[in-house]
């Protein structure tokens, strides 16, 4: 299996940025990811590039099969993760173009499966215990201060820290949901940062969100309301500079073998009952 370090998981209109690639499909016991992966070098780092959504865009987010893309992300050597999203603005000030790092997220989905140890049997016949994993921090604090380095080398002023309310799918919110998250005291809203950030800790693996702000939410705006088109339009236009602060940070994450972060002591102490890869 080849290898890399660096697993970066695209959102909406990322779906290339390494030339020179190798493709590869990894088999996983909770089925296949979203895609093959696409393995390269960035930056002097080995990266594994992964469609969310596949590369075409076909698979909606509640659909997703989370659980494999990262088992296969760590399947392949990545023990860091960078997942750069399309999402919503719950503020006025968060408006088109903002990028945000969360430090916090909220989950408000309904039917995502959002652990590895469910005490389900796998396919060879292992068995995970059940785990109750640490969760209180659920992004790396070290991938966070990369990448907010990283926008600022940029010239990009990202908002350092926030919470992303993450809900079901694939329609938008009602005005009343919005104002509603956003009377909580939310940031952004999105359709894929959980389970994605969960099964990342439960795999000890760094996880790391950047969130491009691409519209105001229907209660943060008084328009008609998002629409895909919108969303689309205005990831293009800045897809290029979220590239470059990606590139970036990907350059300065720490080398595997030096992390010492709460995402590597997520499962010290637990006895899981399963090999991970």
């Amino acid at each position: 299996m080849a290898n890399a370090e660096i697993g970066v998981i695209g959102g909406s209109g990322f779906y290339s940025f390494l030339e020179d690639v190798s493709e590869i499909q990894v088999d996983t016991p909770y089925g296949p990811p979203s895609d093959s992966l696409y393995l390269g070098e960035l930056a002097g780092r080995s990266v594994a590039f992964l469609p969310r959504h596949g590369r075409s865009h076909t698979v909606p987010p509640h659909r997703i099969n989370y659980r494999a893309n990262l088992w296969a992300l760590r399947s392949v050597g990545v023990r860091q993760v960078l997942g750069p999203c399309a999402v919503g603005g719950l503020r006025p000030e968060y408006g088109p173009g903002t990028l945000l790092v969360p430090d916090q997220l909220v989950d408000r989905t309904q039917s995502r499966v959002q652990t590895f140890f469910d005490g389900v049997p796998l396919p060879d016949g292992s068995v995970p215990n059940v785990v109750h994993t640490t969760f209180a921090d659920p992004y790396c604090p070290v991938g966070r201060s990369v990448a907010v380095a990283a926008a600022r080398g940029r010239d990009w002023e990202p908002v350092d820290g926030g919470t992303m309310v993450v809900v079901e799918g694939p329609r938008f919110s009602t005005r009343a949901e919005s104002r509603w998250y956003a009377s909580a005291g939310w940031s952004v809203i999105g359709m894929t940062g959980h389970p994605e950030a969960i099964l990342a800790r439960e795999l000890g693996l760094c996880y790391t969100s950047m969130a491009l702000v691409t519209d105001l939410d229907a209660g943060a705006e008084t328009g008609e309301g998002v629409s895909h088109t919108e969303v689309l339009k205005v990831f293009g236009e800045n897809v290029g500079r979220l590239r470059e602060v990606l590139f970036d940070a990907v350059a300065a994450l720490p080398a595997t073998g030096t992390r010492d972060c709460l995402c590597t002591h997520a499962l010290d102490g637990w006895d899981l009952g399963i090999e991970l890869p």
